[in-house]
Parts: C-alpha cells; structure tokens; sequence
C-alpha cells in the first residue's frame, strides 16, 4: 500500500508535494520521492526512510518547479530495503515520464517480459511499477503523432495500456512540458481522488490518494477519480478527463475502510470514520450473541485505527468504555514492518498497557483486524501480565483467509493465522478466552449503508473473490512457491521472492 499525490500549482510545489506526503505517511514509511518539473526538465530526490527523515534542506533546494509528483511506499516483499525501487521512477523516452503507483499488477512478469521481447524496453528493477511506467511510455510512443502530444493522444495511451495491465493500480505520472496524468484501474480498487484550490494566479489542482491530503493543503475536494478513468491537467490548468476502459465497475478495496485509510478521509463517498463507528455497531450485534454482556466489565481498543468501532460497540451493549494502551507514536505500523520477530518487539515498543486499567476485570479488546496474529497474540499477553482477569477479543473485521495479489503485503497462506484455522483455534493461537469476528456481510454493509450506490467490494482477503477475474489457484500456488524464507530463525517469516516470480509478488 502507498501514498501518492500529484499537482499543478502557480507557484513552487516541493513544499506543498513535502506536506502532502507528511499527511499521506500512513500509508507507506519504508521510502519516499518527490519529482518535480521546471523548464520541461525533472528533478528528483527518493530514499528509503520516512519523509522526515528522506528529504533535508538542500534536497528540497534541489526540487524547482510548480508542478510534480510525489510518493510514499510501505515494505513489500522482496524490496523493502533496496533504494532503487522507491518511487517515482523515470524513463526518458518518449517525451519524458514520471510515475508514481499505488497497487499491484497481477500480470506484471508476463508485461516485463514482452517489454524485453516486443517492445525493446529494459526494465531494471523488481519493481511492477517500473513495468507501468515502460507500458505507459511504450502506448504514449505508439499513440502519438509526430513530436507533440494532445489529450486526445494521452487518453489513447492509457486506453491501451488499461487493455494490457492487469491487477490494482492508482497511479499520478507527469510528461515532460505537458503536464499531470492520473488514472485509476478499472475496478477502482486503489482509491484516487481530486481537488481544486483557487488563487488569484487561477486554479490549481492536486491529485491525492487521500482526501486527507487536500483538505490538509488548502484544497476543496471536487471528486473520486472514477474506475477507468484517466484526467490530464496541462500546465496551463486545463483540465481534461474521459473514461478510458469500456468494462469499469467500482470494486473499493475493504481494507482501506477497515485499516489503510485516516479517518478523516472520504473514499468513493464514505467517511471512512463513519464507515469505522458502523462497522463497531454491527460488531456488537456480534458480541451481544457470542458472549454475555455481563461478564465484560470494560470495552478497550487496540489504538488507533480500532478507536471508533470500538467506542460504538461500547455505546450499542452500554458497557464502559477504556484507553487501556498508551501508544508510543514514534513506531511505525506493524502490521507493515518486515518479520514477525520485528513487528512482535515493536508491539511492546509501540504499546504500553496501564494497570490501573486492567487489574481484576474482564476485558473486551477491540481490533480492526487479525492478519498474521503475532500483534494480536503479543496485545492479549500485555494484558494479562497488567492484571486483566479474562481477556475476549473481537476484530471489526472477518478473519484474514486468503493472500491479497492487490498491493497488501499478505500474499501466502503461511503468514495468516485464519488460514486452515477454525475461529476457536485462532482464539487459542492468540491466547485470548473468546474470540469474536464480524461477519464477511456486517462488514461490506457498514460501508453500503453509507453510499447505497457501493454494491461490489474489492475483499480478497475475507471472501477469497478476486474481482479481477484472472487469479487462479495455480496462480496462487506459484505465488508462495516463489517466496523463500531468509530469516535468521523459525520465528522469523520476512521473505523474498524468487527471480522467476518477482514481478508477480512485489507491488507498491
């Protein structure tokens, strides 16, 4: 999962694409980019690090220009520590491209290789987002006629590269002197959006994964950019958009609501807060069912991104509501931290349990999720230790069965604690006394219920339906297959992919 942003400004953007980037760091801190254009000519600083951390002064001295791009990337599998695939990635031909990328391509080690045999283009990184960038590049220079390029010509390229590419993409790029491309796939899975800010220079426009990130830059939110669609911005401020896929439906990915997404954001026309509160309203249908809300003195989340569905649930079954952790702000996710025994210590790192809290009751902890179980187990244990009587557990999400081939780093069977399990095994696996999980259906409603027009949802990973259509289970087999464990012990599951397999495992 990344976070990407695109603008055409009338004035210097390199603080604006920095800001921007500070209010996307959620979805990606393993490396961050900014590519900016002045004069048709690119500017470009990327590294591996937070965004703090990444760009210094003189880097951002470095950044000219009133248009750019930008991107925050989280560890994916097989290059989290490799510098060369942050984004955004260039290619000089033709015209000049810079691209940024959000999701997967399923097909990307069938396009690499017709890059090479076919189209003459080297690829040279793992990176399925380098593929994008060179089929882009590849469609600009079929389309166009002659050395200029109109909207018509671009909205072709796109069109041809939507016929090739298969998987999840959300993706900003910027053509050298022309101006900023967005375009999203056309099952609208990663999420992509638009905004406007008005100066006494004219219109200026950004492009986010987030509305969070207009919002937090001055800018007025006009829309989602739709399933299929492709707009192009010159840089004059023309806005030009058109539907470039003849098959579009809106499949939002589940897990943005659910875990990915601030929560001050609106995807496809939900809040994804609203969407949190309903999904602890139906949880505690759930709970209400599973266990006798007598013998739960105390509803705690697990911070943050649980906060809200816990807070209803505790308001729907009138029990108590706790901060029981204290959360360290300063650790990142480990949910995206590369290991078990890394994300296993930064648990404790990251949450502290306060006793005062838990001393002598039954407790009623609340997640968004159980994806590989060691947060969930370690949390369990933490409370325990602070003196908790009975620890239940309820995620506001079904458990996590199946890989995700859309840009989630949760691609093999191995790593999910729901895989092969029954409920009560996972309850014991975690070592709490119950275990509650929303249901598939309770889940997809608290977002429907919120934009009835959301009928179709991108949810894999709960339901093992892959809306794309060309995931099979031999596509499957080969995908673990390809992931060969390094790490140093038995508890240690950081893995990377086989060369003949990397393309289909890695996305950003």
């Amino acid at each position: 999962m990344c976070g990407i942003l695109g603008v055409i400004s009338r004035s210097p953007v390199n603080q604006l694409l920095y800001d921007g980037l500070l209010l996307l760091q959620h979805r990606g801190q393993d490396a961050a980019g900014i590519a900016t254009a002045s004069n048709k000519k690119f500017s470009l600083h990327k590294a591996n690090g937070l965004v703090r951390d990444v760009f210094r002064t003189r880097n951002m001295r470095a950044l000219p220009g009133t248009s750019g791009i930008a991107h925050v990337r989280y560890p994916t599998a097989g290059s989290a520590s490799d510098s060369e695939e942050a984004q955004p990635f260039y290619v000089n031909a033709p015209f000049g491209v810079t691209l940024a990328h959000n999701g997967n391509l399923t097909n990307a080690a069938q396009l690499s290789e017709e890059m090479f045999r076919r189209d003459r283009r080297h690829i040279n990184t793992a990176s399925d987002s380098e593929v994008l960038l060179n089929v882009l590049a590849h469609e600009l220079q079929e389309k166009a006629r002659g050395i200029t390029l109109d909207p018509d010509t671009i909205f072709a390229a796109v069109t041809g590269l939507q016929a090739r590419v298969r998987g999840a993409y959300a993706c900003v790029a910027e053509i050298a002197g022309y101006g900023i491309l967005a375009f999203r796939d056309p099952f609208g899975i990663r999420p992509l959006c638009y905004g406007v800010a008005e100066t006494d220079a004219g219109t200026e426009y950004l492009v986010a994964s987030e509305s969070v990130a207009l919002e937090g830059l001055g800018f007025r939110l006009v829309r989602d950019i739709q399933p299929g669609e492709a707009v192009f911005i010159d840089l004059d401020g023309s806005f030009h958009s058109r539907q470039c896929s003849l098959s579009a439906s809106l499949n939002p990915c589940m897990f943005e609501f659910v875990y990915f997404a601030r929560p001050d954001s609106l995807i496809d026309g939900v809040s994804v807060y609203a969407a949190r509160l309903r999904m602890g309203e139906y949880l505690a249908q759930s709970v209400s069912s599973a266990l006798h809300r007598g013998d739960i003195d105390v509803v705690m989340p697990i911070p943050d991104t649980s906060r809200p569905s816990a807070m209803q649930l505790a308001n729907r079954l009138g029990l108590d509501y706790r901060e029981g952790f204290l959360k360290n702000r300063y650790v990142g996710r480990t949910f995206i931290m590369p290991g078990q025994s890394v994300r296993r210590k930064s648990v404790r790192q990251k949450l502290n349990a306060m006793s005062v809290e838990f001393k002598g009751k039954n407790v009623l902890l609340v997640d968004d999720s159980i994806v590989r179980g060691t947060t969930s187990r370690e949390i369990v244990q933490m409370a325990r230790d602070a003196g908790a009587n009975k620890v239940y557990f309820a995620s506001a999400s079904p458990p996590v069965r199946f890989p995700n081939v859309y840009g989630i780093d949760m691609p093999t069977r191995s790593e999910l604690i729901a895989h092969a399990r029954s409920d009560d095994e996972i309850c014991d696996a975690i070592g709490a006394d119950a275990l509650v999980y929303q249901s598939v259906d309770s889940m997809k409603r608290s977002v429907s219920d919120l934009n009835p027009s959301l009928t179709r949802f991108e949810a894999s990973c709960f339901d093992g339906q892959y809306v794309t259509g060309d995931i099979s289970a031999d596509y499957l087999d080969q995908l673990e297959a390809g992931r060969v464990t390094i790490g140093a012990g038995p508890d240690e599951e950081r893995t990377l992919s086989q060369m003949n397999l990397q393309f289909a495992v890695v996305g950003d």
